[in-house]
This record gives C-alpha cells, structure tokens and sequence, in this order.
C-alpha cells in the first residue's frame, strides 16, 4: 500500500506548485529522490570496497597488498569524469564481447548501475586509505592480545577493530560522503535523470535555467547539512567512553 502511495506523491506535490516549477516539480523531486539513492547506493559499495582493499594492504600476503596498491594508485591518479566514461563504456563492451561469445541475449548495463559501480569504484579508492590509516591509529597490541587470546579474526574486526577504527576515520568518512554527493552529478552524463539532469530539461524548456540550475543546487545543500548532522550524532555516538582533551 505505502509503495502505491508512494508512486503518487510527485504528481501530487507538483499539483499546487505549478507556478512555482512550470509543472516540472514531479520530475525535480523525482530526480532528487535519484541522486540520493544513487548517493547512498555508491557509499555502501565505496565502503565494502575500502574495507576490503584496507584489509588487503595491512593484512594480505606481499601480492594481494601490491594490487590493492595499484588499485589506489590508479584511481586516485585519474579524474572522476574520466574513470566514469572508461568504466561505463568498457564494462559495456566486456559485457557485448562476453554475451556474444557465449551467444547470450545483450546485457544493457542501466545508468544508475553504471553509475553505482563507477563511484564505488572511484571513492573505494579514498575509503582504502581512509581506513588504513584508522586501523594504523589503533595500538597493535589489542590486535595481538585478542588473537593470543584465541579470538577468530572476524570477531577481533567486528568488537574490537571495527567500532575503534570508526572513531577516527568518521571525518574522512564525512569528507568523502560529501564528495560522492556532488559527483553523483557527473552521472548525468551517461544518462540517469538525476537532479541535474531534471533541473536542465526544465530550464531548457523553460527558459529558466538559472533558476532550476539553483534548485538542484539548494537540493545538493540540503543533502549535505543533513548529513552533517548524521555524521555529529555519529561522532558523539562512538566517542562514548573516550576521553576528550581540552585544547
């Protein structure tokens, strides 16, 4: 029932602002709904993706911590727009190679799954270095203490590194939620309708373009002061039981 709802809420909204949004309110709200999905979708899969590739460089054999290096190196070497163009063209050519090899139907990779692979990919990168350097932060010995204490790995990562290595690397997480939000505009140019995307169809049709130009910017602010206070209720949550210095 909430779904159905749901699918009905643009048009409603967009019925009484008409003269606000040339009757492009619907299609704004519904590209902003867009770019925050895409945004969070990206932020998980950024996220997996540094802590596997952290992992790899503390605590990997000598070649698996060499390609994890590589990894970083590269993506942080190119620039976004760049990456994003090479890996959405290039995963849809692997995939036409693969499917007419094995004589399959042709696979069309989606925009918003495009661009969730591509940002993930791209800021797994920085979320790498991110938590390397907050597992670094925390003294070896209670990594050592509980495995001589014959804890299992994965219990020693989830109670005892995880929630310490969270404490110091939230602002770099905060740093880098920020960043993936604004390059979720650079989706725009493979063809998901985003924010952008709707802001410039209607002040192209419109004539408006500074206007809705400033819409999606506003929509972009909002996005980024809520979670600036996600990411305080956060810090003050895993800073519980720590000790605060004055300055």
């Amino acid at each position: 029932m909430w779904p159905q709802a749901w699918r009905h809420f643009p048009a409603a909204l967009d019925h009484p602002m008409n003269t606000v949004f040339d009757g492009y309110g619907a299609l704004l709200l519904e590209g902003s709904l867009e770019t925050l999905k895409l945004a969070v979708c990206s932020l998980a899969l950024a996220f997996a993706i540094g802590l596997l590739a952290a992992s790899a460089k503390l605590f990997g054999s000598r070649l698996i911590a060499r390609l994890a290096e590589m990894y970083t190196t590269v993506v942080r070497g190119a620039p976004d727009l760049v990456l994003m163009l090479l890996l959405y063209y290039s995963i849809q050519i692997l995939l036409n190679g693969l499917t007419e090899r094995l004589q399959w139907a042709q696979i069309d990779i989606k925009p918003f799954a495009a661009g969730v692979i591509v940002l993930g990919l791209i800021h797994g990168a920085y979320f790498t270095e991110t938590f390397r350097g907050a597992f670094l932060a925390i003294p070896r010995g209670q990594l050592e203490s509980a495995i001589s204490l014959g804890m299992p790995y994965g219990h020693v990562l989830s109670h005892i590194l995880f929630p310490q290595m969270m404490r110091f690397a939230l602002p770099a997480i905060g740093n880098n939620w920020q960043v993936i939000v604004k390059s979720t505009a650079l989706v725009s140019v493979i063809g998901l309708s985003d924010v952008i995307k709707a802001a410039h169809d209607a002040g192209k049709s419109t004539t408006r373009y500074f206007f809705f130009i400033a819409v999606a910017a506003f929509v972009y602010l909002l996005i980024t002061t809520v979670s600036n206070l996600v990411l305080r209720y956060l810090q003050n949550r895993y800073d519980v039981g720590t000790r605060k210095v004055n300055s």
